[in-house]
């Protein structure tokens, strides 16, 4: 299709499980009543960002996948002829977690899963207690609406990610994120951080030629000392952001996407064309330190 309407669902979320999940649903709904064809959930939308503490209670909020959530999802899907890209905690085998989002196309097929790449480690975000790094490399789904690439939150500061999902032939590259301000924080801090964020997810879609979408959570947690930010966004191929959503509030975004603009952008800042990839194997070391 030569465009496509996206839809970005940024809420807040609490304690229950399923409150959450009926939630998303929801807002879901009022997306695709606005026209949205593909819809993206944020990351871990069904619980609270749990990562905070190290918490062995906590693995009891993950799932299968595909499960209970992708099997509700899926009939909302079909229902609305529209496309849901969901992110959950996923319960692989007993002892084995990953962060990971499910696609399912508009006819209700579950198409399969991403598992986060990159795990970080920081204050408040201790994720690599939880998640096992993603072994299925990265992926595009063939939706009805377009070919998309998934990555998920800390996966965003990394370009190798970003370019080898869109040498995959990934139209769209789509962020489920989760990321906030320490409320202990100062305003400057705050700006700077957020700058960075949008900063490097706009110069992937720079660099390759295609279009980000990025979808944070919003609302205070832990306690008061997170503000999870939203600031949830659609970038075009030169790095414009078409539309953004507020730091403090739930949002609906549907942003319409022009796809047959992808051939012009690359075709007159080809990248692509003169990437000198027999140049590019020391990218595999983690640190080039010997000669």
């Amino acid at each position: 299709m030569a465009t496509v309407k996206v839809g970005l669902v940024q809420m807040s979320c609490g304690a229950d499980k399923q409150s959450n999940l009926a939630k998303a649903i929801e807002k879901t709904r009022q997306a695709a009543a606005s026209g949205a064809q593909i819809v993206c959930l944020q990351e871990l939308f069904t619980s609270l960002y749990f990562c905070d503490v190290e918490d062995y209670k906590n693995f009891k909020l993950a799932e299968a996948i595909p499960g209970v959530s992708t099997d509700a999802l899926s009939k909302v899907a079909a229902e609305l002829n529209i496309v849901i890209i969901a992110s959950l905690f996923e319960k692989r085998a007993q002892g084995l977690y990953h962060n990971t989002t499910a696609v399912i196309d508009a006819d209700g097929k579950y198409l399969g899963k991403y598992r986060k790449m990159h795990i970080p480690d920081d204050p408040a975000f201790y994720e690599k207690f939880y998640f096992t790094p993603g072994d299925l490399g990265y992926k595009i789904f063939k939706t009805k609406y377009a070919s998309i690439g998934v990555l998920i939150c800390w996966d965003q500061w990394y370009p190798e990610a970003a370019r080898i999902t869109s040498l995959m032939g990934a139209e769209i590259l789509f962020y489920p994120t989760a990321i906030g301000w320490s409320t202990a924080q100062d305003e400057a801090t705050n700006t700077e951080q957020f700058n960075a964020w949008q900063t490097i997810q706009r110069s992937h879609a720079v660099a390759n030629g295609v279009h980000v979408v990025s979808v944070n959570r919003v609302g205070f947690e832990q306690n008061g000392a997170m503000k999870f930010w939203g600031g949830s966004f659609v970038s075009n191929p030169f790095g414009t952001v078409i539309q953004q959503a507020s730091h403090d509030k739930e949002e609906n975004l549907i942003v319409e996407i022009d796809l047959s603009k992808t051939d012009s952008y690359r075709t007159h800042w080809p990248f692509l064309r003169d990437r000198r990839i027999d140049s590019y194997q020391p990218i595999t070391n983690r640190f080039i330190d010997e000669e």
